[in-house]
């Protein structure tokens, strides 16, 4: 799956002059079929919307082979509106914007910084428009801590009698905090969601050998200086390693999430590895127009976004190689991503995966108590700027939301990796200005 946060101007100087058009149907052709967005995210929802209406995609990959996932509720930074009008207002220019009859998830965005009575209404709310408009699909919720979003969706399953269909959570599987593992998985079952996404392997930026990513925005990273510096001390010890932080971080988060998220997955197959082909069989889920629960071939859902061509192709390299070397595992056939001559494809995927399992253990002996930390979300102090929402009148299309202040997004920038030129995965990975999930 790929997220367009990253077509934001808090990321991009002008998100138009990005390749998007382009970028969609090279995904398309390689075999992604879905792709996450938000209102939030600037003009990523009309960017991604133009791109799928050309004739070329009309043409080659009909709308049924795709899923579009957006959200609804986070205006800005520290403005949220949960009521029913501003809801369907949102699904309404949502649907225009990209182009579309029907969404096929829609999640309410970063729910924590909501009252839980909020969001019951908003998704019954998006229940109702399923029902009757039959312009969403399936509905889900999405946010950082790990047990505001179990409580969420063990509420909504007591107070309404149905489970929901997606939770996704963003920084709560990778090598610093497995939470979503540990304490997430267990409830969401039982809770009876059917999906749950992982974004951000790099915590929001953090996992990397340059520290957290400092930008126009500043500093707004939340993690705390301790944090940081246990960070700052594994970084060094990943290089001495001959590896880099990114890489291992990205490595792990996929690999592991794919076979440990099996039981809140979707059916999984390979990439299209042949980039002239345009065919649709090659589907992340077995059926890209819904949520499969039943498939033996499931895998867990990662999420992460590109804005340029050689970042979607690293992206998807990075993919196959993961996957080959879970072959074995999956009862699946190995892939073609060979990066050296001395080596088959297979071995050298399964050379990769010890050896990231090798630096995983090293990276979080060395965290010690930092292991499983969890930073506050929301932050202390925080209010929320629209206390009385805004009636939104059934023939107000045009009004648009304010314009996000700097804040946190839900995916940040920088979620890069690098597995480029001949095996070399200690490329730059700095230097890839991506978002992805897969």
């Amino acid at each position: 799956m790929l997220t367009w946060v990253s077509l934001d101007s808090q990321y991009n100087k002008d998100p138009h002059a990005l390749p998007t058009t382009t970028l969609v149907q090279r995904a398309l052709t390689l075999g992604i079929r879905a792709f996450d967005t938000s209102p939030y995210y600037g003009p990523a929802e009309e960017l991604l919307g133009r791109a799928l209406d050309t004739d070329y995609v009309r043409a080659s990959f009909p709308r049924d082979s795709y899923l579009l996932i957006t959200k609804v509720g986070r205006l800005a930074a520290s403005t949220f509106d949960y009521s029913p009008p501003w809801i369907r207002h949102s699904i309404r220019r949502s649907l225009r914007r990209l182009h579309t009859r029907y969404l096929d998830v829609v999640y309410c965005h970063d729910v924590e910084f909501v009252l839980p009575v909020e969001v019951l209404e908003a998704v019954r709310e998006l229940r109702r428009i399923r029902d009757t408009d039959h312009t969403i699909k399936y509905i889900g919720i999405s946010g950082y801590p790990v047990n505001v979003l179990c409580d969420l969706a063990e509420m909504i399953l007591r107070e309404t009698g149905e489970p929901l269909d997606a939770v996704m959570s963003y920084a709560n599987f990778t090598l610093q905090n497995t939470k979503l593992l540990s304490e997430g998985v267990p409830r969401l079952v039982d809770a009876g969601v059917d999906v749950v996404p992982n974004a951000s392997l790099l915590g929001m930026g953090l996992l990397r050998k340059d520290g957290v990513p400092v930008g126009g925005m500043g500093d707004w990273h939340p993690a705390p200086n301790g944090l940081r510096e246990a960070i700052d001390i594994v970084a060094e010890w990943t290089e001495l390693q001959g590896e880099k932080l990114e890489v291992a971080a990205i490595r792990f988060g996929l690999e592991t999430w794919m076979r440990e998220g099996k039981a809140i997955g979707s059916s999984g197959v390979h990439l299209n590895p042949n980039p002239s082909s345009s065919g649709d069989t090659n589907h992340l889920s077995s059926s890209s127009s819904s949520l499969e629960k039943s498939s033996k071939d499931k895998l867990g859902v990662s999420v992460m976004g590109v804005s340029q061509l050689e970042e979607l192709d690293e992206t998807l390299r990075i993919y196959r190689s993961v996957l080959d070397g879970l072959a074995d595992d999956l009862d699946q056939e190995t892939g073609t991503i060979t990066p050296s001559d001395a080596l088959t494809d297979h071995e050298w995927s399964l050379r990769r995966r010890q050896a990231i399992r090798g630096l995983a253990k090293g990276i979080r002996g060395l965290l010690g108590e930092w292991v499983d930390f969890a930073w506050e979300s929301p932050g202390k102090g925080f209010v929320n700027e629209r206390t009385t929402p805004r009636l939104i009148e059934d023939e107000d299309l045009d009004v648009e939301e304010p314009e996000p202040a700097p804040g946190v997004l839900l995916t940040p920038k920088s979620e890069a990796a690098a597995d480029i030129g001949g095996g070399e995965e200690n490329a730059d990975v700095e230097d890839l200005d991506m978002e992805c999930v897969l």
